[in-house]
């Protein structure tokens, strides 16, 4: 890696840590370069503006904040629906817990700064339609296999999304329930009685 491209990434790193812990706003280009080690001026090498490092940001945090990352329609069938789709909840929650903390601290910001910019709003309103759209076409494709009712197919789907949306939240406030169990719940309450669910 460049040195150029080196410092951009640190100074991209620094950015996320420092919005997540004081807020987009509140944070100055100099509180950035302090944090890299750099002077000021030399942001602007990389960066032509504070925005300009706020959307390097945006995309950098959640390029792969998509339905497809975490479920994989081709891969399911009748048989695995159930694990396949517990799974990619799974997927969604965090590792380590100390690192999902700012990631959902700076989606908080941003969307905060959706009130302020259409740019932001649009952006965030996308990401989370891409999930609906995604849940609604895993109910759908369940109808398709039997073990989804067709026609409240739409309605589990915006469940499974509202509890996954809800989840990350309370994570986010450091409530301690068992995610694990609930997830597991919201799951098997889409199927049909007698199909399989998750054990």
């Amino acid at each position: 890696m460049k040195k150029k491209d080196l410092t951009s990434q640190q100074i991209v790193e620094a950015a996320i840590g420092l919005f997540a812990l004081h807020g987009i706003e509140k944070t100055s280009l100099a509180m950035i370069a302090s944090e890299v080690g750099i002077t000021k001026p030399s942001i602007y090498y990389h960066f032509v503006s504070k925005d300009e490092l706020i959307d390097r940001v945006f995309d950098y945090m959640f390029s792969d904040y998509h339905f497809e990352h975490y479920f994989t329609l081709a891969h399911m069938n009748e048989l695995n629906f159930a694990e396949e789709l517990y799974q990619g909840g799974m997927r969604m929650f965090p590792e380590d817990e100390e690192e999902f903390s700012p990631v959902m601290r700076l989606l908080n910001e941003f969307m905060l700064t959706a009130n302020r910019s259409a740019n932001y709003g649009e952006r965030v309103a996308a990401m989370q339609q891409t999930f609906l759209d995604g849940f609604r076409e895993l109910m759908l494709l369940g109808a398709e296999f039997g073990i989804v009712e067709r026609h409240h197919a739409e309605s589990k789907a915006y469940v499974l999304a509202l509890v996954i949306d809800n989840i990350t939240s309370y994570m986010m406030m450091d409530i301690q329930l068992d995610y694990q169990a609930i997830w597991k719940e919201a799951v098997n309450s889409v199927f049909r009685k007698g199909a399989d669910t998750v054990a």
